[in-house]
């Protein structure tokens, strides 16, 4: 089922456009000077670690076409390992490596790849084939999360993760984007994954998103996507809203993923959030955001007391 309306009908909804968003939140609320602290993975696992936030593990680095003769020391030992670009967007050029069988990697599909093929990503990679305006890029080799048992029955192979959008530091909404065998395992909703809506006050998920559909079911397993509830969530939200002051935009996407062993590791932030979030959850933006310029003490609570505040808010009728 695809959800069509008017354009009366999305005022009403308080659905926040495209241009509205980039207009009044990005271009308004995001300063310029900081953009390299979000489009740099690199520099945002190190200012996030300085604030003692958990994030996934780096075991190297490869910054030159002559660097990727390392990459057999960087993964050797290691059945599983997720390589990025450092300035890659949507989800584009994530390797996601699962296993090995013999001198082989099995990727998050199942296909298996030898070792050249894995180096000729990295050098990919590296001539910013996924990077944000085509600039020569690093390939980061860090941890694979092992995802929470919570999201295995609507989940095909892939980590899920938890995007969050923070409006001047109050997390105003969220959902799971869930992995499908379209998306390559990948938890991006331009490739194909399912985005479902989270209630904001009780950390439950609802229907979701997917191809611009409106679904209830996961399409690979068939499982119902609502009623899923997310442990900790109070904490998720202060984690999300204390990334304002990691980073100092006022309109940002948190991504966070539940590992089984490690906990809640942010994954990344996106100064360019985009607005699935709205259809996952059947609301618009518009009407959180205004509660949050009118809340009187906006600009002095904490992070907790900002997420407290979102939890308190009325669903609109």
């Amino acid at each position: 089922m695809r959800w069509f309306a008017t354009p009366g009908e999305l005022r009403r909804r308080g659905v926040l456009g495209m241009n509205r968003r980039n207009t009044e939140m990005i271009a308004t609320l995001n300063p310029r000077s900081h953009y390299p602290l979000v489009d740099d993975k690199l520099q945002t696992k190190e200012l996030a670690l300085g604030a003692g936030i958990a994030v996934p593990e780096l075991y190297g680095v490869i910054e030159t076409q002559h660097d990727i003769r390392r990459l057999s020391a960087i993964v050797a030992g290691r059945d599983d390992f997720v390589i990025k670009p450092a300035h890659g967007s949507g989800g584009n050029g994530i390797l996601v490596i699962t296993g090995r069988m013999g001198e082989r990697f099995r990727k998050a599909s199942g296909m298996l790849v030898d070792l050249d093929e894995v180096k000729h990503h990295v050098s990919n990679i590296l001539s910013g084939m996924y990077s944000l305006g085509g600039q020569p890029d690093r390939a980061m080799i860090e941890y694979r999360v092992r995802f929470d048992p919570l999201f295995a029955e609507v989940s095909f192979q892939g980590v899920p993760d938890i995007r969050t959008v923070v409006y001047k530091g109050y997390p105003v909404m969220a959902m799971v984007r869930l992995p499908t065998r379209a998306s390559d395992g990948k938890a991006n909703l331009h490739q194909g994954a399912v985005g479902a809506g989270i209630d904001i006050a009780t950390g439950v998920t609802g229907h979701g998103v997917w191809h611009n559909e409106i679904v209830h079911r996961h399409p690979d397993t068939g499982a119902s996507l609502a009623g899923i509830a997310i442990p900790g969530w109070n904490r998720l939200l202060e984690l999300a809203a204390g990334c304002r002051e990691l980073i100092g935009m006022g309109y940002l996407g948190v991504d966070v993923v539940l590992d089984r062993q490690f906990g809640p590791l942010i994954l990344e932030l996106n100064a360019r959030p985009g607005l699935a979030v709205q259809t996952a959850n059947g609301l618009g933006l518009l009407d959180r955001i205004r509660a949050v310029d009118t809340h009187p003490a906006r600009d002095t609570a904490d992070a907790a007391g900002r997420a407290a505040f979102v939890r308190q808010l009325p669903e609109p009728s």
